[in-house]
């Protein structure tokens, strides 16, 4: 399974300073120069999350971006290292990598935002809008169903390839027994849940995924995403990097494989990093995991979730319907990560906050209570076990923000 969490999302972010009101980010840019030659702009209050940068990179990393965003303006867009493995490519201001399953939060938004317009029933049969998805003793599976990881179906049962061709993964879906009864236990659906909610998008909308979301979310927003990539992109693409001592048979699985899946769970397709680094999986349309981007337009994008729906001039959901994202649904072990979760409505919680991480390192975390998020982007993929650097950034962000209330 294609995972990452960068704390126990039972727990809240450590350090965190007490709510208060919204605070508006004071902007004062300045050019990072450091150990590590780090590149773009940071409010001068939030220097730690630059510098907390510069130090993965010294630590060997290979190439990362990370943005702060509070009341939908940048505080922090800084980047660097190499978008190749051979460290000849300098990463760019430009420089788009594979987030993994941080298109996860994509995809989710995209229901969100249909649920928020009256089209989509969140908590109606899958069935209702995918007649076909009704069989296999499927009938009970809701929508917020799919989007918590508990409709039991957590993994992928076919071959590869077939990831690459959107009817027959979805046909495939439809075919599926659940695993467990609908809504009584979590499995996370790493791979599954984006032909999953994308299907279900597609029969309400007559539109594709990517192509919903390029329309209704990144466009309006002017934000640097895909689900899927265009051949024109190729050239700005980090292919993923392995971690250290590893090669591009390196899989994804289980919380990275350190966990045990429950008896019964079936753990079926590993994806390696030369799957993802491969150009059939930049043209396909995964949405669970095949979202191509950096961390400033990650973090535009999920600012919609921390300023009430709107970013700038642009409303894509209501306050009612970005609170919606936070509604728990599901809270304990989740038995393919064997771990304890706390699933929303297409997002993991964590303590107040909210967001989702991907293999390999990249996370957003969104907190809306101070307005405020956090993308981290890398192509450095590091092993789950021996990874905190996504939460370094995070509490260095947090750090910011103390100053931002003083």
């Amino acid at each position: 399974m294609i995972s990452l969490f960068p704390l126990s999302p039972t727990r809240a972010l450590p350090g965190v300073p007490d709510r208060g009101n919204p605070v508006a980010p004071r902007v004062r840019f300045a050019l990072v120069r450091g150990m590590a030659d780090i590149q773009g702009s940071y409010d001068d209050l939030f220097t730690a999350v630059p510098s907390a940068l510069a130090g993965q990179l010294d630590r060997g990393d290979t190439g990362a971006s990370i943005a702060v965003f509070v009341d939908g303006e940048p505080v922090v867009d800084v980047w660097g290292g190499f978008a190749d493995a051979e460290r000849t490519i300098a990463w760019q201001r430009d420089t788009i990598t594979n987030v993994w399953s941080v298109t996860k939060t994509m995809t989710a938004l995209c229901a969100l935002v249909l649920a928020d317009r009256g089209d989509l029933d969140l908590t109606a049969p899958v069935g209702r809008y995918w007649p076909e998805f009704a069989a296999a003793g499927k009938e009970a599976v809701l929508v917020r169903h799919v989007l918590a990881h508990t409709a039991g179906l957590p993994d992928w049962e076919g071959p590869i390839d077939e990831l690459y061709d959107w009817p027959s993964a979805t046909a495939r879906l439809a075919a599926q027994e659940p695993q467990w009864v609908p809504g009584s236990a979590a499995g996370y659906h790493s791979l599954t849940q984006g032909f999953l909610v994308g299907e279900v998008v597609r029969r309400i909308t007559g539109r594709s995924l990517d192509e919903f979301f390029a329309a209704e979310v990144a466009r309006p927003l002017g934000a640097d995403f895909s689900i899927g990539l265009p051949a024109e992109h190729d050239s700005r693409v980090a292919l993923s990097v392995p971690p250290p001592s590893r090669d591009d048979d390196y899989a994804a699985g289980p919380s990275g494989g350190s966990a045990h899946p429950a008896p019964g769970t079936v753990v079926r397709v590993r994806v390696r990093v030369r799957d993802g680094n491969s150009v059939a999986w930049r043209r396909a349309q995964i949405p669970a995991a095949s979202g191509f981007g950096n961390a400033r337009s990650v973090a535009l994008v999920q600012s919609v979730l921390a300023c009430g729906g709107a970013v700038g001039e642009v409303r894509l959901l209501s306050p009612a319907g970005c609170d919606r994202a936070r509604e728990e649904q599901f809270s304990g072990e989740d038995r393919v990560l064997g771990m304890p979760v706390r699933y929303g409505l297409g997002y993991g919680l964590f303590g107040s906050s909210l967001g989702w991480g991907g293999w390999g390192g990249s996370l957003v975390m969104v907190d809306p209570e101070y307005r405020m998020a956090v993308a981290y982007v890398t192509n450095q993929m590091r092993e789950p076990a021996e990874d905190d650097r996504g939460l370094e950034l995070v509490t260095a962000a947090y750090d910011g923000l103390q100053g931002l209330r003083a």
